[in-house]
Parts: C-alpha cells; structure tokens; sequence
C-alpha cells in the first residue's frame, strides 16, 4: 500500500528521528540500547544541556566527542531511498531530527535539521565558522584564533529551536499531501508538535514500537525503515 501511497501523491514530506540512523551505527537515545539507559558520571541530557556546555566544558566535549560524533557512518537504505524518491520529484523535504549529516550524504538536497548539525560549527565570541575536524582535532576544549570557544551548532538542551527552520517545516507539512513519519517515537518536543500542521489525505508511520498517533494514522509499519523503504531504489 505504500508504493500506491507514494505513486498516486505529488507533495510528499518526510520527518524522521533518530530511528532512520539506527541502521547505520549510530545509537538513538531512548531504545534498550541508548544513550539514556548507558551508565554516566551524568546523565546524557545533563551533558548535552547548555548550561553542561558553559559550566563544564572539557566534560561536555570529551562525551560529545565520544558518543555524538560518528563521522565514518554511511547512509542506509533509509537515507538512499529518500534521496531517491527527492530525485524523482515526489519528496519535497527531508526534516530531521538527527545532527548526523546523512541525508546530505545520501544526496537528498532539501534537509531541514531541527536540531542542528555536528558538521557546522563556530565561536561563541566571534561566530567564526570551522569544520568539523576543528572539534575532532582538539586535545581538550577547541578554540577559535580569538580563544573565544568552538562550539557545535546543534541544539542543546535547554535551547530553543530555531525558528526559521521550524517556519520552513511548517510550510512544507502544511502543502504536503502525503507525510511519512519515520524512526522517530515522537516523544521530542517541539519538533513532534509539528506534525500538527499536515492536512493532506496520507498520513503513514514507519516505526517499530507504537507511538501515540497510531489511531490517526492511514497506514502504520512496523518494521525497520529501511526494509520499509526499499522499494524505492528498485
């Protein structure tokens, strides 16, 4: 039923969480296996807060370090799959929860990242951008050429979403006939309040556990979504 979802809409949308990047390695943070139900000296959304970041650098840098950066994974048939379905015409947006950068890998090209990412980052005094590798490369905490601190552009805890990222979620949602929500427990706000403003016809979840939409949704899957999603590249 999904193909005939896909093939008869013209303004799908996509918005996934952290479940699409479960395949390729990287740990979501609610699952059995998360970052919140691995052992810290702190809890993992004490670490990754803002108020961690100022009062406790080096700390909050030697986690991210280890724990946020997985900059040698590869895009999964997820992430093909999406690129594919934006090449043909039918995806008009990615959005995403993730900060991994995978999307852009795959070779999708509309990415709304609500919640940043590990490849942007710049200095709190100066607002120099740098690479990645400027945060990889550091001993302890990174510095700009000013010795103002580099600091990844992702979306701390205690921050607050930017908002022009959320307007252009908005605005794709709300002119999307089909919307495919995937990987994501929808537990994360505000980037779950967003689905608020689809009105389309075809709402579809892909996720393995239930989620509090189920009922409202016109097709739920339960499996991974990249066995979901895979007939996109044949």
């Amino acid at each position: 039923m999904l193909k005939e979802y896909v093939e008869s809409s013209n303004y799908i949308v996509f918005f996934g969480g952290a479940g699409v990047s479960t395949e390729s390695g990287i740990p979501d943070f609610r699952s059995v296996d998360g970052l919140y139900n691995q052992k810290w000296k702190y809890p993992p959304e004490v670490m990754i807060s803002r108020t961690f970041f100022e009062e406790k650098t080096a700390e909050f840098f030697e986690f991210y370090k280890a724990k946020l950066l997985h900059l040698d994974a590869q895009p999964n048939s997820a992430h093909l799959a999406l690129a594919a379905l934006e090449k043909a015409g039918k995806l008009k947006a990615v959005i995403t929860q993730n900060i991994d950068g995978l999307h852009q890998k795959a070779g999708s090209k509309n990415v709304i990242e609500l919640h940043g990412s590990v490849y942007r980052n710049y200095c709190v005094s100066c607002n120099t951008a740098y690479e990645v590798e400027k945060i990889t490369e550091a001993s302890d905490t990174p510095l700009c050429n000013c010795d103002g601190i580099i600091r990844p552009d992702v979306v701390l805890y205690e921050e607050t979403l930017d908002d022009n990222m959320i307007t252009k979620a908005i605005n794709h949602i709300r002119r999307a006939d089909m919307l495919i929500i995937g990987g994501t427990s929808l537990g994360v706000y505000p980037a779950a309040g967003l689905i608020q403003y689809f009105a389309g016809d075809k709402l579809v979840l892909i996720n393995k556990t239930a989620t509090h939409i189920d009922n409202d949704a016109d097709l739920v899957i339960r499996e991974n979504i990249g066995d979901a999603l895979l007939f996109f590249l044949t």
